[in-house]
Parts: C-alpha cells; structure tokens; sequence
C-alpha cells in the first residue's frame, strides 16, 4: 500500500520510526504542535486543509497521527480517500501504547504532566510563535512592564494557575532518545516546579499498527469519502459523527 501520514510534530521521531519500520510506503507531512493552542475548531480546520490537498487516487488511506486532541480532530472528514485516526485522547495515549494504560496511570496518578523528547525538543520555539502572543509563558516582570503593575500580576497569576493542579512530572521513554538530555531537562524541570518526577516506559506499538495497516475496530476509526469524525463520550473515544 501507499500511505500518507498526516502528524503532529510532538511524534515526530517515533513517527520515523514507525515508518522506517513498516511495509508499505509512507508520505509524512508534519503539523506544528502549536495547532493545539488554537482550539477544537481551529485546529481541525487547519488539519482539513491538509487532508483536502492530498492528492486523489494517490494513496490507499490517509493516516492521522493525532487522538481526539481536545475536539481538535472532530469534524475532519474524509474527500476522496479514507481517514484512519487512532482511539485515543491525545498523544500520550499514543506513546503509552493503549487507552486503558493510560486510563489505568491517569487515574492512579491525578495531578502529573506529561513529557516526552517530542513535547520537550520541539515546543519552546513554538510556544515562542503561539504562546508568546497572548502574553502566555512571559516573566512577571515582563508582564508588569508590557500591562502594568496590577495588569500584569492578574495575568500572571491566571496564566500560571495550571501549574497548580500538578504535583508530579512523568517522561515518557520511547527507547529512541540519543542520550540522557532529554531526561535531564525533564528532571530539571520538575525539581524547578516542585513537582515529583517519574520515568514511564512508553510503548511503540500502536503507532507501529497506524503505519502497517493493521487497524483494528478497537484501536482505530476509518470515515469513508463524505464521513466525518466526531467525540464518542465513551470508551471508544471517538465515531463516525452521525
């Protein structure tokens, strides 16, 4: 078969991986993990436009590398060529390896961020590009210069009130990290928080049956031309919207 896989950036060397791996010949095209930032509609949006300039009668199926992603997947329909699109959340799901063990860690762990080489490589340049121009990740001290005192604090504080709900910083190991940089920054970042911090071992497989063309009804949704995607409320993620 002759795939092309549409991903976020945040996947990046798993994706390769992937691929490089797999049976079939696969086009990548990567979206900038900043899509995330502009919200549900915007988002899928900005990826149907990707999906409407593939070419038709090129490929078997297009391959998302994306979960449900906030709703930022809902409403992405499939034109002339079939849309595969993994069950899951986000990508965290992803790079565990299946729902339930990320269900299972979720619930057994509130309160953790997640990390992993994608999150922590490719997402200070690109919060600099989304971020930054709301004012979002800025010092107080910049803040109160750019607003004024009171301006400034308030923004503060409800720009960094997110920070409150964690307590615990979890990388996700893939196996493909060159050296131990990676997990350093991670490390470093918790203790800066004052977060705990813990090591996950992530778990390839299911990008692995996204690339090879083994999509299974549990783990996978495929809209045929004119089908479109939508959230399921339930534990299959997500449907075909009626």
């Amino acid at each position: 078969m002759r795939l092309k896989l549409i991903s976020c950036e945040v996947l990046f060397r798993e994706m390769c991986h992937a691929c490089a791996h797999s049976p079939h010949q696969v086009d990548i095209e990567f979206l900038p993990k900043g899509l995330h930032d502009l919200g549900g509609q915007a988002m899928a949006a900005k990826i149907q436009e990707v999906v409407d300039r593939t070419p038709p009668a090129l490929y078997h199926a297009i391959l998302l590398g994306y979960g449900l992603c906030g709703n930022g997947l809902a409403g992405v329909t499939a034109r002339h060529t079939p849309l595969v699109l993994p069950r899951a959340h986000d990508c965290i799901a992803l790079l565990l390896g299946s729902r339930g063990c990320y269900q299972a860690y979720f619930e057994n762990n509130p309160g953790t961020y997640y990390r992993s080489t994608g999150w922590l490589e490719r997402g200070q340049g690109l919060q600099q590009l989304t971020h930054n121009t709301a004012g979002f990740d800025q010092s107080l001290e910049a803040l109160i210069a750019r607003y004024g005192e009171d301006n400034g604090r308030y923004l503060y504080e409800e720009m960094t009130r997110y920070r409150s709900g964690y307590q615990k910083l979890a990388f996700i190991e893939s196996g493909l990290e060159a050296d131990g940089h990676f997990l350093a920054e991670a490390a470093a970042e918790a203790q800066e928080k004052g977060w705990a911090f813990e090591r996950l071992a992530g778990d390839l497989a299911w990008l692995g049956r996204l690339v090879n063309g083994d999509w299974p009804e549990s783990d996978f949704v495929i809209a045929r031309p004119g089908q479109r995607f939508g959230p399921s409320y339930d534990d299959r993620v997500i449907q075909i919207q009626p």
